[in-house]
């Protein structure tokens, strides 16, 4: 894994996406410049490589947004031409969209389909190259574990339900004594021997240390300490799940993790930034779903009758209450009675048009004016019911943190975690808020918003 501006990024997804883009401005310059010069045609030198660039930036957008680097380097021939022939339909309707507004990006009638066809063919033989490679041993990262209690179980399900392109071998566990072992007994390994030496022996690349008593007696501070020093890499457990899951898990985090961990930017640079996002974002999302909302408006209205908005009080910025704006999805006095109520997956209180509005995200649509009122962010956590974060943040520790910056429209609890309709689901996604208030960036929110995109193509994620 490699840290671009504090978010982790697998090496392996990385360098897919480079040659990809390569292999596709390629494709795309090669193929116009041949079928010109057949042509006994000019083309302008700066249309060609400006062309060139907005097919592959729109190529790699479209593979982006349906997920086609988020899987597993096991596939094979088969799924990946399956996979690919929707990413270049979609990259196809982006493409004419972007042509009918700037025409220059058109590189005109036959030459098109070919470009098309090229591209598709040199993103297949890349990925076939570098997930035969991903497949090598050379490649795998080599784990041994420090402890074999509940946490030092966790890890090992997380190494071995890895289904990115990062690739693990896990060695097994060292059980630390005084420490109940939840692990195999085929995974724990033998004591007596030093750590390093034990890394050595077995090419380990990675200690991870999931002992959550630090200040036992028997807790190897000297051995850790030599493997540091000898060249081995030693992390935590909150490391590695803040690294391969994205995740703060509450059950392994120490209060120092936070204060000395790094991260949380609050500076005026990062909220400059931040303000420009969510304007342009949200500005250029309103621009185009206009005739959406329209729809949408009169659906609501067609169905049941007004009102077509629906306002709820939620919690922002350190704690201040403000006013959420979404299309009414819920028929009239949903909640009646007066007490608060967990929204649910298949909740019997949304209407036949609400549902459709939930499933494609279209409710969400009227937050924009929150965004540009400057009570919300385009990304961030997302805001929760006073009514709600009373009792959570009594009961989580650290709940009120994800209060540290603005809620958002979308999330990355929201794109990488199912709908959540209780305390349990609310832990885990505040595990994943924990992790975006820590290492939230630019480069951050723009994987959000692709994430979202591909939730709302695909209908995953959650609310």
């Amino acid at each position: 894994m490699i840290r671009i501006f504090s978010h982790y990024v697998s090496k392996m997804a990385f360098v897919l996406l480079l040659l990809e883009l390569l292999m596709l401005l390629a494709s795309a310059s090669v193929a116009s410049v041949l079928w010109f010069s057949d042509q006994h045609g000019s083309f302008r030198a700066d249309n060609l490589y400006l062309s060139s660039l907005t097919f592959a930036l729109v190529i790699i957008f479209s593979m982006s947004a349906l997920g086609m680097y988020q899987h597993s380097s096991r596939e094979g021939i088969r799924t990946t031409l399956i996979r690919i022939m929707p990413s270049f339909a979609l990259g196809f309707a982006l493409l004419s969209a972007l042509i009918a507004v700037r025409p220059e990006f058109y590189f005109g009638r036959g030459i098109s389909s070919v470009i098309f066809a090229i591209g598709a063919t040199a993103v297949v033989l890349t990925r076939l190259v570098v997930f035969k490679s991903a497949e090598s041993a050379l490649l795998e990262a080599r784990l041994i574990f420090v402890g074999s209690g509940p946490l030092a179980r966790e890890c090992m399900d997380l190494a071995h339900s890895k289904i990115g392109f990062h690739q693990f071998s896990v060695v097994g566990c060292v059980p630390i004594s005084g420490e109940d072992s939840c692990v195999p007994a085929s995974q724990l390994l033998p004591v007596g021997e030093s750590l390093l030496s034990m890394a050595r022996r077995y090419e380990a690349r990675e200690l991870v240390v999931t002992v959550t008593n630090r200040r036992s007696k028997e807790f190897p501070v000297r051995d850790l300490l030599a493997c540091a020093l000898g060249g081995v890499r030693v992390i935590d457990a909150a490391t590695f799940f803040e690294r391969e899951a994205c995740q703060i898990r509450l059950d392994s985090l120490q209060p120092s993790y936070l204060i000395f961990g790094g991260g949380f930017d609050q500076s005026f640079w990062r909220a400059s930034v931040k303000r420009s996002f969510d304007l342009l974002a949200s500005g250029l999302i309103t621009l185009v779903s206009l005739p959406v909302m329209l729809a949408a408006a009169a659906a609501i209205v067609f169905e049941d009758g007004g009102p077509v908005f629906y306002q709820q009080e939620r919690v922002g910025k350190d704690g201040a209450i403000f006013n959420v704006l979404k299309f009414r999805s819920m028929r009239k006095n949903a909640e009646a009675p007066g007490v608060p109520t967990w929204a649910a997956a298949n909740d019997p209180r949304v209407t036949r048009v609400g549902h459709y509005l939930r499933m494609l995200r279209i409710d969400e649509l009227p937050q924009m004016l929150n965004v540009f009122k400057g009570e919300m962010s385009f990304v961030g956590p997302r805001p929760e019911r006073a009514f709600f974060v009373e009792q959570l943040a009594r009961d989580i520790p650290y709940y009120n943190v994800r209060h540290s910056i603005k809620p958002g429209v979308t999330g990355l609890a929201q794109v990488r975690y199912q709908y959540g309709a209780s305390v349990e689901d609310a832990i885990q996604k505040l595990q994943y808020d924990l992790y975006y208030v820590k290492n939230n960036s630019l480069f951050l929110d723009l994987l959000i918003l692709i994430d979202t995109v591909q939730v709302v193509l695909l209908g995953k994620g959650s609310r």
